[in-house]
């Protein structure tokens, strides 16, 4: 039992420790918000410069069909109408393919694309990466996007029962200085 409680409070601060040290690797507001080329629940590829003039919010989710990711996306999707008065479009990512995107999407009438990046190559870009060798997921990130390709404003720890409305919020102090 004694060792068992060491291993997992070992097991925490490890991925504690990786996470701050790698907090560093999240573009910051200012740079330029990374290039992806992905293709959607729809196998329709979007890239990062078709949203060009626009505001993204360009959220990474673990994993299709599980509950935190649940209530995030069903909250983007009934916030829709503020988020588009706002001139921001939503695009979600995760590590899971597009059929199963495609699933997801059908499932909650999830209006926006959900991008595959099997590969993880488009998240590590972001620092929004977990990968442990044979098992990547994506971290539960956040980037808005402004209308100049830069990141405005990036979210490391997200409450998805009120992520949307933060996202909401900012966007409006962002558009009305």
């Amino acid at each position: 039992m004694k060792i068992t409680l060491q291993f997992a409070l070992a097991s925490v601060l490890l991925m504690m420790g990786w996470r701050i040290a790698h907090a560093a690797d999240l573009p910051r507001a200012g740079d330029t918000a990374p290039s992806f080329l992905l293709a959607d629940q729809s196998q329709k590829t979007h890239a990062l410069s078709d949203y060009a003039g626009k505001w993204v919010v360009l959220y990474f989710y673990p994993k299709d069909d599980t509950p935190g990711c649940t209530k995030e996306a069903c909250s983007f999707r009934d916030d829709l109408g503020q988020l588009d008065k706002l001139g921001a479009k939503v695009i979600g990512i995760s590590v899971d393919d597009s059929d199963s995107h495609a699933r997801f999407a059908a499932k909650y009438h999830l209006p926006f694309p959900l991008l595959a990046d099997k590969d993880g190559a488009v998240a590590e870009k972001y620092g929004a990466l977990n990968n442990f060798g044979i098992f990547k997921i994506a971290r539960r990130y956040t980037f808005l996007i402004d209308t100049q390709g830069k990141i405005a404003r990036s979210y490391s720890s997200v409450d998805t029962s009120r992520h949307s409305q933060e996202i909401i919020e900012d966007l409006k102090k962002l558009r009305n200085p």
